[in-house]
């Protein structure tokens, strides 16, 4: 699979917007593209979040420290779209809000998944897949999962 993506990627390379890294956010990006899902936790209440920033949304802590997540969750929602911005040649394409195994949601897209709503369902489990967009910048993607796999 990695090697069919990284064939992908050279016939058809990236050519969306990319991110850039703030002194809040540089440890997720690193993680990213050393294929880690790293998140923030506070170190007052123990809670991690998602999006990274340098106060804990949930006690208003500035005492944050971050830790390896697992890369697994639930589909929380998602919408299939069938007019995509044009950087993006094939469409359509599933956007998704996963709900991590260690409790923040986050936003990105389902790889992999028929763009079908008959044949995604909210609350089906699903993993991380590392999209090295460029060599500079991982993105993270998930993919569905069989329930007997986990």
């Amino acid at each position: 699979m990695a090697e069919i993506m990284a064939e992908e990627k050279k016939m058809n390379p990236y050519a969306g917007p990319l991110p850039k890294a703030a002194v809040e956010t540089q440890p997720y990006w690193d993680g990213l593209r050393g294929h880690k899902l790293l998140l923030p936790r506070c170190r007052s209440c123990s809670r991690p979040h998602f999006y990274p920033r340098s106060f804990c949304p949930h006690c208003g802590a500035r005492d944050l420290e971050w830790f390896q997540a697992s890369g697994k969750g639930r589909l929380h929602t998602f919408v299939i779209n069938h007019r995509p911005p044009p950087y993006l040649k094939d469409g359509p394409y599933v956007i998704a809000v996963v709900e991590l195994e260690e409790g923040p949601r986050m936003m990105t897209n389902l790889v992999d998944a028929p763009a079908d709503p008959g044949k995604i369902a909210c609350d089906s489990p699903v993993e991380i897949v590392f999209d090295a967009v460029t060599p500079e910048v991982t993105l993270p993607r998930f993919r569905l999962v069989q329930e007997a796999s986990r």
